[in-house]
């Protein structure tokens, strides 16, 4: 794998090398999990705003803790993140700038700002992007959506994700994720409307209008109209109680009634992810989820946003 604009060093082994960006539980759980365990790169790697998390992280793995991102980015191929939107948004534009393929997580920024000036800098840089969005990338789901998508004919659909990850559990836990200071600045919107998203437009179209409303907590529901013609709806939450928490999409029209099904195994999801990367990298063809389609998420949940006030 070469980059047009800038080609360096490989490594020994010929793979190309990856690095991480964030040391947080969705790092430790799932990223640097599935970067060790991809046989098509060598991990090499990791930076992180706490430098002694990102050096237990790295220990964990046997991987490099840097201190300065931008070293990360001279000694990589491709680099993943796992930080909050918006420090991730500056770092992917000077790791696209350095030569290097990102994997970004959602949202890419919860600004369009910050979401644009990303995609310019991918643009300009000539480098591959991909968006993990989970229900793209974990096998059964991802063939749901393509499924649906070479379907004609979708009336209406909706995409509800409710979780209970600022409610207390019985057992007096919280969800780790519930400490994450812009998972509590921006709720529900931002952190799973992506998600509903990313399944809505490739089968009903692009948005074309959206309108907003709070619900009890972070709920946000909102009321989509769709390139196709079809309308959407979407309830979207980090606040619902334990037992009311779950995810439900299905879309309605001449082809009948399509649920989505159940999915597991993130870690291979995000596998399937970096499978994404390498081959946009490798082929110079974008893949669907890109920083292109980030850019557009953010644009329909800014709106959203702007509504609610």
């Amino acid at each position: 794998m070469t980059n047009p604009r800038t080609t360096k060093p490989g490594a020994g082994n010929g793979l190309p090398r990856a690095g991480l960006l964030g040391t947080g539980p969705w790092a430790a759980r799932t990223h640097a999990p599935a970067l060790a365990a991809h046989p098509g790169i060598e991990f090499t790697g990791i930076w992180g705003r706490r430098p002694e998390a990102a050096a237990e992280l790295a220990s964990r793995h046997g991987v490099k803790a840097y201190a300065d991102p931008e070293e990360l980015f001279a000694d990589c191929d491709l680099v993943a993140f796992a930080l909050p939107p918006d420090v991730q948004a500056p770092l992917a534009a000077r790791a696209a700038t350095a030569g290097c393929h990102v994997l970004l997580d959602k949202p890419v920024a919860t600004g369009t700002t910050a979401a644009r000036a990303l995609a310019d800098a991918v643009r300009a840089a000539e480098v591959a992007s991909v968006v993990f969005l989970t229900l793209r990338f974990a096998s059964a789901t991802a063939d749901w959506v393509a499924e649906q998508a070479s379907h004609q004919g979708w009336f209406t659909g909706r995409a509800d994700w409710l979780g209970a990850v600022f409610t207390p559990r019985d057992d007096g836990t919280a969800s780790p994720y519930a400490i994450s200071p812009w998972r509590g600045e921006r709720g529900g919107l931002w952190d799973v409307g992506p998600h509903a998203l990313s399944v809505l437009i490739p089968v009903l179209g692009e948005v074309t209008a959206v309108t907003a409303a709070r619900g009890r907590g972070d709920t946000t529901h909102l009321v989509l109209r769709h390139a196709s013609g079809a309308s959407s709806t979407s309830a979207l939450s980090l606040s619902a109680p334990e037992g009311a928490a779950g995810v439900t999409v299905e879309v309605r029209g001449t082809a009948g009634i399509a649920v989505l099904p159940r999915w597991q195994d993130v870690p291979g999801a995000f596998g399937r992810a970096l499978d994404a990367l390498l081959e946009a990298a490798n082929t110079g063809r974008p893949h669907p989820c890109d920083v292109e389609f980030g850019l557009r998420l953010t644009e329909v949940l800014a709106e959203a946003e702007r509504q609610l006030g």
